[in-house]
């Protein structure tokens, strides 16, 4: 495919309360910020960066709902500050 491409699946209602959540997310948590700017640093388009965040929230509570865990942002906070050994 080329050019830009849409998100229409899945469940509207759920995929509409993770990009309100990924954009306040973004704003607000120190995880949530480093990450989006740093794919914004890489080029990436904003509305990309976005579903990546949402993505990433999305993942992130299906953990903690998992292992029954609160939110800890220092060990996050950690993990956003160490550069990918992946890449």
């Amino acid at each position: 495919m080329r050019g830009r491409r849409s998100i229409w699946g899945g469940r509207a209602s759920v995929r509409a309360s993770l990009y309100m959540a990924a954009i306040v997310a973004m704003r607000h948590n120190p995880v949530i910020r480093a990450f989006c700017q740093r794919l914004l640093a890489a080029g990436k388009m904003k509305k990309v960066a976005i579903v990546a965040c949402m993505h990433k929230l999305l993942i992130t509570l299906n953990a903690m709902l998992k292992a029954g865990t609160p939110w800890q942002t220092s060990a996050h906070l950690t993990e956003a500050a160490e550069p990918s050994l992946q890449a």
